[in-house]
This record gives C-alpha cells, sequence and structure tokens, in this order.
C-alpha cells in the first residue's frame, strides 16, 4: 500500500496543473500534436534521448513495472534495452534495468511472461500467432495479484502482413484500456479490481523487404496505428517508421527490418544495400552505438534477423522516450 501511495503521489506531482489522464496515458488538452504519442524514427535517436529531462527518465526507471511480451522481432526492443546501460558512463545508473527480477533504482522489465497466462486452446506468443489471444492473456496477466504492480503492458508483432489490424488489434488494445486503464472498470477498491492502472503502449509492425505497400502490408497496417494513435492520444512505438528511416531521415519504402532496401543500394551505387549496416561501419562502437545484449548482464548480440546493433539500439531510444512520457514528461 505504501509503494502504490508513493507511485501515486510522484506521479501526481508530476502532472498537477499541465495536463489531464484519459485511458491510462498523459492526454494534453492544447495539444493533439501526434508527434507527442508516437515513438517513430524522429524519437529514435541518441540525441532524442539525451534530451529528455532526467528527472523523467528517473521517474521511468523508478516507478514503471513493464510487462512485455513478444517473440522474436520482438528482441529489437529488449536487447536495445539491455545494451543501453552499458553504453557510456552514467548509463548504468540512468538506464538500469532488470529482466523479471525487480530491484531498487533499476527498470522494472519483465520479459515475456504474459504468454503464460493464456486461455486454454490460446497461442499467445505475440500478436501475430492470434488476432485475439492476446487480450484474455493480458487479462489473466492483470488479474493475477503476484502482478498487481504491473502498470506499463506492451505486446510485439512479428509479422503484421494480412492481419485484421482494424477489426481485431485496435478494439482488443481500446477494450483493454477501457478496463484496466485509468478510470477502467477494472480499476478500484472492490474485490476483483486492481489499485494501479495500466499504460499500454500500441505497436506497429516490422517492415519487409520490398513488400511494404498495400492493403493488409506494413506501410498501410502501421498508418491504421498510428492514425488511431494520434486521434486517441495513446502512446505507439513505430517499428515500420524506425526500419524504414536512415540515420540521415531519409525514407526506404522497399526496406526490410533489417536496414536493407534495393532503393538505398541504387542511390549510392557502391554495392552496399544496408542503411544501417554502412551507418555503423562508418561510425564508432561504444562512441555513436552500443552492443545490445541478451539480458542486462547478457551477452552482445543483435536484434533477431538484425546483421547490426542499430535497429535495436534506435527501438531502444524509442521505447524510453515512451517511458518518459508515461513517467510525466509533457515531451517538448
Amino acid at each position: 500500500m505504501c509503494k502504490t501511495f508513493l507511485f501515486g503521489l510522484v506521479i501526481s506531482v508530476l502532472l498537477i496543473n499541465c495536463e489531464k489522464k484519459e485511458n491510462g496515458v498523459i492526454n494534453y488538452e492544447n495539444s493533439s500534436d501526434s508527434s507527442l504519442y508516437i515513438s517513430n524514427y524522429s524519437k529514435a535517436k541518441e540525441g532524442s534521448l539525451r534530451s529528455i529531462p532526467q528527472e523523467y527518465i528517473n521517474a521511468a526507471r523508478n516507478n514503471l513495472h513493464i510487462a512485455y511480451q513478444h517473440t522474436s522481432h520482438g528482441t529489437h526492443v529488449a536487447r536495445g534495452m539491455f545494451g543501453l546501460q552499458d553504453y557510456k558512463s552514467g548509463d548504468k545508473d540512468l538506464y538500469g534495468i532488470t529482466n523479471n527480477s525487480p530491484h531498487p533504482n533499476k527498470l522494472d522489465f519483465r520479459d515475456n511472461v504474459i504468454a503464460d497466462y493464456a486461455a486454454p486452446g490460446d497461442d499467445a506468443a505475440d500478436l501475430s500467432i492470434n488476432e485475439t489471444a492476446f487480450i484474455r492473456a493480458t487479462r489473466n496477466y492483470l488479474d493475477d495479484p503476484d502482478n498487481a504492480e504491473i502498470n506499463v503492458v506492451m505486446w510485439s508483432w512479428c509479422s503484421i502482413a494480412g492481419h485484421d489490424v482494424a477489426g481485431n488489434y485496435l478494439p482488443g488494445m481500446d477494450s483493454l484500456i477501457s478496463e484496466y486503464g485509468n478510470g477502467g472498470t477494472k480499476i478500484g477498491n472492490n474485490p476483483g479490481q486492481r489499485i494501479n492502472p495500466v499504460a499500454f503502449i500500441f505497436m506497429t509492425g516490422h517492415a519487409n523487404t520490398g513488400n511494404n505497400v498495400g492493403e493488409g502490408l506494413p506501410k498501410n497496417q502501421a498508418e491504421l496505428i498510428t492514425e488511431h494513435c494520434s486521434s486517441n492520444k495513446q502512446f505507439c512505438l513505430d517499428y515500420y517508421s524506425i526500419d524504414t528511416h536512415d540515420m540521415d531521415d531519409n525514407y526506404w519504402e522497399d526496406a526490410g527490418d533489417n536496414g536493407n532496401s534495393s532503393a538505398y543500394a541504387n542511390s549510392i551505387g557502391n554495392g552496399s544495400d544496408n542503411f544501417y549496416e554502412d551507418w555503423q561501419n562508418s561510425n564508432t562502437l561504444g562512441i555513436h552505438y552500443f552492443e545490445n545484449k541478451t539480458d542486462p548482464d547478457g551477452s552482445s548480440a543483435y536484434g533477431a534477423h538484425n546483421t547490426q546493433h542499430i535497429t535495436a539500439n534506435r527501438k531502444a531510444y524509442a521505447m524510453w522516450w515512451i517511458l518518459a512520457r508515461i513517467a510525466g514528461w509533457n515531451g517538448e
């Protein structure tokens, strides 16, 4: 009870006189700017991360308890966040993180824990395995008193192509928000309710090499999700945007999830077809980028399906931007 009270007090102090909260996330009355809700390629940079006031990084690290469910492509976020804390001097304190072992002064990150709560007959490994299983698994997870501290939930896509985003994913997320978000029907002090509301982070799907445009394909699916989040002031980690923009903000519509693009290859004409590999090769480890890791104390590893560290680096920056926003930062 004491911990819950202190969490509420901290957030209340940060938010007073500047905002209201709706559906479990910050809703600024005087802003409809989607840039305050969509964490895309423009947020997925070290400069963006370092510009966040430290008080909000501290608030996120000390007060947020995150449950994240994913399969292989979702490792980009987790491995990036696990590696970031070892990047530069001071990062161990600022971006300290644990994996399923909460520790004071470190971000409580619980990796791949929700699928264990799948309903009988459901496969809830990620969003693209079963389009509605994630709803049932999340309810079961959040209804368990052992998970009472959890106040952030995010699910990752594997391949988003061909899935019913408008008919299943978006309504499913909205239903969870209406139940477990701020003011939700399952939030309160009555039997069967939980005290801590939950912020749900939406996600777009990864890019597919040469096959992003068209109904049901990654670009169009991403537009559905980001438009929904902008309209409803919900946070979204925009995988598609990060996969298809190089470090100079050029957009490569044929790019895949590894920075590979034929259009990029044709534009430079030197035989390379990977803008993230090229950027990594022309920059310095420990100064311009860091090694992703399998665990906070684990070994170096690229994000799954990657041959470079940059993709997962960027998705870690994008995730921290969202966490700072949830913790009270106004994003400006």
